[in-house]
């Protein structure tokens, strides 16, 4: 059993810190909001006051946070975590964030001697529901060993991507590439339609030939072709337009950190820009179909 403080307990770090506390392990969590920290409770966790009470004694901190901003807060100011953690605690950032600030708050951490690991996730509220998540890591091996064993009651999938900040950059790289796929899989279906294509033969045929994309088979942004799809519920989110265009944001600020060279990720970012400016954002991201239809 470990001893985990954790720091945001939204929609993604409220269910993964209830999975923990299901596996048997000493969870004090922390939130901004009320209500977060009472529904927490509710599910056995142990509610901490502030921040700097959930973190008291804990070997592993925890945090899910909205953006860079708030990462870099947390972490850093005064009374932040690699102020008040003990001694020899893992740190682990589960936030999605730019790179930049995903290596600096590492550096720092590793100027105090604290292990640290950026460790985004893929798979949405249901996966954080389920403990079904990608994890895609970035810092030291020793300190992903650590952390592995409790990354996989929260996650079904644990990669190593590499030294600190490669987490972050497995997880804009991967999202960029779903949102140009999902702008083509859309593109394709509304064009089939004006052609006077069965939509379902469509996708029987391009789901077994060289158009095949997960995008597609799994998470389609036409309702009755997949079960899974959030089409099918009137869009739903699993993965908000406004949680998409964020990723494509870093991705593109990286890129041009970089020097890389991302027309379509940014004519996709461009694309949900504009849907989210039309009032979308709480709509799943497969969602786009509609903007691109024209309704």
């Amino acid at each position: 059993m470990a001893r985990i403080g954790f720091i945001g307990l939204g929609n993604m770090g409220g269910p993964m810190a209830a999975n923990l506390v299901k596996a048997g392990h000493a969870v004090t969590g922390s939130d901004v909001v009320p209500a977060a920290v009472a529904k927490f409770a509710a599910a056995g966790g142990t509610a901490a006051q502030s921040a700097a009470d959930a973190m008291a004694g804990a070997e592993v901190i925890i945090t899910m946070l909205p953006a860079g901003k708030e990462v870099r807060e947390v972490y850093l100011e005064g009374e932040g975590v690699l102020a008040r953690a003990a001694p020899g605690a893992l740190l682990i950032d589960s936030s999605t964030i730019d790179v930049e600030t995903a290596r600096a708050v590492a550096n720092a951490a590793e100027t105090k001697r604290f292990a640290m690991l950026d460790a985004p996730v893929s798979g949405g509220v249901t996966g954080a529901q389920a403990g079904t998540l990608t994890f895609m890591v970035g810092g030291p091996a020793d300190a992903f060993a650590r952390a592995k064993p409790l990354l996989e009651v929260m996650g079904k999938t644990i990669v190593h991507a590499g030294a600190a900040g490669s987490g972050q950059a497995a997880k804009i790289c991967n999202n960029m590439m779903l949102a140009v796929s999902m702008i083509g899989v859309s593109e394709g279906f509304l064009l089939a339609d004006k052609l006077g294509l069965d939509k379902q033969k469509l996708f029987d045929i391009a789901s077994k030939s060289s158009g095949q994309s997960w995008a597609m088979t799994t998470y389609c942004p036409v309702p009755g072709l997949v079960p899974t799809s959030p089409a099918n519920r009137d869009y739903q989110a699993g993965f908000t337009a406004a949680m998409m265009l964020k990723d494509l944001r870093l991705a593109q600020e990286a890129a041009r950190t970089a020097g890389a060279t991302t027309p379509l990720g940014a004519e996709a970012a461009a694309l949900f820009g504009l849907f989210v400016a039309h009032g979308h954002a709480g709509l799943d991201f497969s969602g786009i179909i509609r903007f691109l239809r024209g309704t």
